[in-house]
């Protein structure tokens, strides 16, 4: 057998890569500052099972924190994937957001356990006021079946930020 033409040896074959970690979905950066890694279905007992896996898996994980209550839970405590951070008016526009249909019965009864967490995630002081105020505003925030998630959370802030009787703290 006769060396190659120029001399030189016959390259090895490169060893094959390990396949890739997985790796933690880091969330949304505020200020300089990472926001927890969590899905769609949001932070809670769902996050911590499920992960920040996108596509169907986020159904099973906001059936989870929905029927376990512990996104209501996690988000007034900090536990449960909720961390707290002093992104006050982001993480109630996500609130709202992500609560959007038990948030519209809420606001239209003047009260309720959306009302009760967003007071608390936005530092106001009575969540009867704010509950009094969001149903007063109701046609404001859902002017009509088809309002995106977006508008319904900008106008509930805007009209938790208007009153300044609230004392909404982290909305500011």
């Amino acid at each position: 057998m006769q060396p190659p033409p120029d001399g030189g040896m016959v390259p090895k074959p490169a060893e094959p890569m390990p396949p890739p970690m997985m790796q933690p979905t880091p969330g949304p950066m505020i200020g300089g500052a990472s926001l927890p890694g969590y899905g769609a279905a949001g932070c809670g007992l769902g996050s911590i099972i499920f992960g920040a896996e996108p596509g169907f898996t986020q159904v099973f994980a906001a059936t989870t924190n929905a029927t376990s209550w512990s996104q209501t839970f996690g988000i007034s405590s900090g536990t449960s994937n909720c961390a707290s951070t002093d992104t006050g008016l982001l993480t109630a526009r996500e609130f709202v957001e992500s609560n959007r249909e038990a948030f519209a019965k809420d606001v239209s009864r003047g009260s309720g356990e959306t009302i009760s967490s967003l007071s608390t995630l936005s530092g106001c002081r009575s969540p009867q006021a704010v509950g009094r105020n969001l149903q007063k505003n109701f046609k404001v925030i859902f002017p009509s079946a088809r309002v995106s998630n977006t508008q319904v959370s900008a106008a509930a802030i805007q009209a938790l930020r208007a009153d300044k009787q609230l004392g909404c703290a982290q909305l500011i």
